[in-house]
């Protein structure tokens, strides 16, 4: 649609929550650009911020007349060193971390290890088996129709009255942690539960049963 209306528009899809569990048709699709983090469905620790770039996204970089707000996060800076990296070439820019690159290469070749469409099927189950907890507690969901809802994590709306200041220090105490709600108009109405990565994929892990069982018991008390 937006490619009938402006066909010179990127599309930028923010991939936090989805790339490394959901399907994504970088090319198929028209994206133009995908911006993901390391911390979540690909496993690795936190700290890399990873971006799949189209040729159309590269060009209208290059083309801009306006510099770019991060000196340490412009392309301008980081093309170069990545081209010659491709090329066996020795360039320096910035010293990135090779601790994460490295975790990163490890997660990335057990993600491959298998074929992804399994994966994607593991994390649609995990997602259902958590929603349909959530709907037997009588609790609603931010997305409330199921063609919206994430495969990777579960925004839920709290019971009336009860606030996440209320409960997440409660769940933490059960060993479970999970995250406040980031919508500013109604922050203190949910929290989010996330289930993706090894804690669905590692079928000897019970983070996700805990973590149900947790949410139940929390707001009982």
């Amino acid at each position: 649609m937006v490619h009938k209306v402006s066909p010179e528009t990127l599309v930028v899809v923010d991939g936090v929550c989805s790339v490394g569990c959901e399907e994504i048709r970088f090319d198929d699709w028209g994206i133009d650009v995908v911006i993901t983090a390391s911390q979540k469905a690909i496993g690795c620790p936190a700290g890399l911020s990873i971006v799949m770039a189209s040729g159309r996204a590269i060009e209208r970089f290059r083309s801009r007349k306006t510099p770019p707000g991060s000196y340490f996060g412009s392309w301008k800076n980081w093309l170069p060193i990545m081209q010659n990296y491709e090329a066996k070439k020795a360039s320096y820019f910035a010293t990135p971390s090779p601790q994460l690159v490295r975790a990163l290469h490890t997660s990335l070749t057990q993600i491959l290890s298998r074929p992804l469409s399994d994966r994607f099927v593991d994390h649609r189950k995990a997602s259902q088996k958590v929603k349909k907890a959530v709907a037997d507690l009588g609790l609603k969901q931010l997305a409330a129709k199921p063609e919206n809802q994430a495969n990777g994590m579960t925004a839920i709306y709290l019971p009336e009255g009860l606030t996440p200041p209320e409960i997440l220090p409660n769940l933490m105490k059960k060993g479970v942690v999970f995250a406040g709600g980031l919508h500013k108009e109604i922050a203190t109405k949910y929290v989010r539960f996330g289930h993706m990565g090894v804690s669905v994929t590692d079928p000897k892990r019970d983070e996700i049963d805990c973590a149900i069982e947790a949410l139940k018991t929390g707001l009982t008390e």
